[in-house]
């Protein structure tokens, strides 16, 4: 399959605080140095990294810096991240709204975006005559874009208004009238940025579905910027994060997506849970169980997200613990009402063979999907038969961010399934 874009040490370097990076003195110093003297432009050595959240000690910041990726054609691409991550700015000079200050995009075919909410539309034109200014900026004539009219017009719903001025257009209307135009004008390249958000619910369902028909049945190339994970993983075969003008990862979107939401989910949370939680082993009365740690995709972790997996190492000094033992758990939400209880007896498993004095146990769940986003307890039990030798409660706490596990496009009410847990293994070991 032949590459549609390829982005080649792309770098955007702005100047805080004014509309461009332009002075009388620098650009006398870039023209002398650059024109005069052969040099490197001397002002793309300097520049910091773009966190928006920091104050910096440059003028000068790096919207991108050195990005190096190639899009197939026939491709849906995501690409993710943060607020001021620089998704938009390289959409920007991909769709040539502004342009590089190192670096180069080799594109195949036509381009047609749709970057912001009135992208192209003039206020004072009707949506009709929108169309064909449209169309001929994208070098079609009049008798294609006649072809295409009374599609554009239907997929976008607005026929009523379609001789209105855009100016008297809601940003939803905007946005399907712009929507439809960019994507049925025949674009070798079409690139969507976050616009569908504004969208309702119907006109999403249609959007994705046709950025599908394009790539899929069209063999076209699609770049698609959203906050919406669920969108993402339905429609991008691969997608690209981005972190403070670079590239962090660019691999398969499930991947992605769940290194977005680790990422997002851990710089949000607090600090006083960890995914490692140790005990007063000085207390005689809580010296059975050390230390309990957390695991999110086996890395010791706090948070979690549907359908990862879950697990949880529980490591006890007791003399007590043998083949007759039992290892309980209870996941509870922050209101105390319980999700599911569950321990090795349930599951007819037994944890050792003989009795033991100090080791761990380990409980996995290889796809946790509780519904319903927060902050949960799980409460652990060991004990036999007839009592509990000990009992921790209140002292697990991991948060749970709720993802889009069927893709459907939307999220599954708590209401109506609490967990849904295809298999939960119990491990044991001496230390």
């Amino acid at each position: 399959m032949s590459s549609a874009i390829k982005f080649e040490n792309i770098s955007k370097q702005y100047r805080l605080g004014l509309v461009s990076t332009h002075t009388i003195s620098h650009d006398l110093n870039r023209w002398w140095q650059t024109s005069i003297r052969g040099k490197e432009d001397p002002y793309l050595k300097i520049g910091e990294v773009n966190d928006r959240a920091h104050k910096g000690v440059s003028d000068y910041v790096w919207a991108l810096k050195d990005i190096n990726f190639e899009v197939q054609q026939g491709d849906v691409l995501g690409i993710i991240g943060k607020n001021g991550a620089g998704k938009s700015t390289l959409l920007k000079i991909l769709s040539k709204v502004t342009a590089p200050t190192t670096g180069i995009i080799k594109a195949r075919g036509r381009i047609a975006s749709l970057l912001e909410v009135g992208t192209g539309f003039h206020p004072e034109m009707t949506g009709r005559e929108n169309i064909y200014m449209n169309g001929a900026i994208m070098g079609m004539t009049k008798a294609e874009i006649n072809r295409k009219f009374d599609e554009i017009v239907d997929f976008s719903g607005v026929e009523r208004y379609i001789d209105t001025p855009a100016k008297r257009y809601s940003s939803g209307m905007t946005v399907r009238l712009g929507f439809a135009i960019a994507a049925h004008l025949d674009p070798e390249i079409l690139v969507v940025d976050e616009v569908l958000a504004v969208g309702d619910a119907e006109f999403q369902k249609k959007a994705i579905g046709k950025m599908q028909d394009i790539s899929k049945g069209e063999g076209r190339t699609v770049l698609f910027v959203s906050h919406n994970m669920a969108m993402i993983e339905k429609i991008c075969n691969r997608s690209v994060l981005l972190s403070n003008g670079s590239i962090k990862s660019d691999d398969l979107t499930s991947r992605i997506v769940h290194e977005y939401l680790k990422e997002s989910l851990s710089n949000g949370l607090s600090n006083n849970i960890t995914g490692v939680y140790r005990l007063d082993i000085n207390n005689p009365a809580k010296r059975g169980i050390l230390k309990i740690e957390t695991y999110c995709d086996n890395m010791i972790n706090h948070f979690f997200y549907s359908n990862c997996n879950f697990k949880l190492k529980v490591y006890f000094n007791d003399h007590r613990v043998n083949q007759d033992s039992v290892l309980g758990i209870v996941i509870k939400n922050d209101r105390d009402e319980p999700y599911i209880g569950i321990n090795n007896l349930n599951c007819g498993l037994k944890i050792f063979e003989k009795e033991t004095q100090k080791g761990w146990i380990e409980i996995e769940i290889p796809t946790f999907s509780i519904y319903g986003e927060g902050y949960y307890y799980v409460d652990i039990f060991l004990g036999n038969y007839d009592s509990d030798y000990e009992v921790i409660e209140n002292k697990v706490k991991i948060y749970l961010k709720e993802t889009d596990i069927y893709l459907t496009g939307k999220l599954l009410s708590n209401q109506l399934n609490k967990i849904a847990i295809n298999k939960i293994n119990y491990y044991g070991g001496e230390l």
